[in-house]
């Protein structure tokens, strides 16, 4: 092998080594944060959520960002934070807010105080 096709073989490799690491980082290492890539989705139905309570795990400095999706009307109450929407019957409200207190918070539908989601903020 002469000597600039082994140049181009180790160039080559380093790029490859690079491409890999880059696709590595970026996936983040954890499926536990479903914000990063993504608004959370809660379906609600007969005032309860759909598949139990949702976690949604971020870090600090983060958005959190969910979607509610409602078969009857409520209130959205995020503790902690002290956010509160209104969803309509067979409707949908958002949430885009920065992680800016660490802990673990309650999200519920305030008039039957049922818990659909869990917000997880860590340092």
């Amino acid at each position: 092998m002469q000597r600039n096709q082994r140049m181009i073989l180790a160039g080559l490799a380093v790029a490859v080594i690079v491409v890999a690491a880059v696709l590595i980082g970026t996936s983040g290492g954890s499926s536990s944060s479903k914000t990063s890539s993504g608004p959370v989705d809660i379906q609600v139905r007969n005032q309860q959520p759909v598949g139990g309570v949702q976690p949604i795990d971020v870090k600090q400095g983060q958005r959190v960002r969910f979607t509610v999706h409602s078969d009857s009307a409520q209130e959205i109450h995020v503790h902690g934070y002290n956010f509160h929407k209104d969803v309509p019957a067979n409707g949908s409200v958002s949430f885009d807010f920065p992680a800016k207190i660490n802990g673990i918070f309650v999200i519920e539908l305030e008039k039957p105080g049922v818990q659909i989601a869990s917000l997880k903020v860590t340092p």
